[in-house]
């Protein structure tokens, strides 16, 4: 699922309310072991963009 989350967030990320909840969903599909490696993607890939939707989505994940 990490890889299928590497596809959809850059299709989604022209709209900030997509992405969150796309985001939100491949969180929650991940394996916990990969949840890590996806928030190191994320924040690589779309910080400069949502930084604010990044921040909300990992809150619970301990960086």
């Amino acid at each position: 699922m990490l890889e299928y989350a590497k596809v959809i967030l850059p299709k989604v990320s022209f709209s900030k309310e997509l992405f969150s909840k796309e985001l939100a969903k491949c969180i929650n599909w991940v394996e916990p072991v990969q949840v890590q490696e996806l928030y190191t993607w994320c924040y690589k890939n779309f910080n400069h963009m949502y930084p604010d939707v990044l921040a909300e989505a990992f809150s619970d994940i301990a960086a």
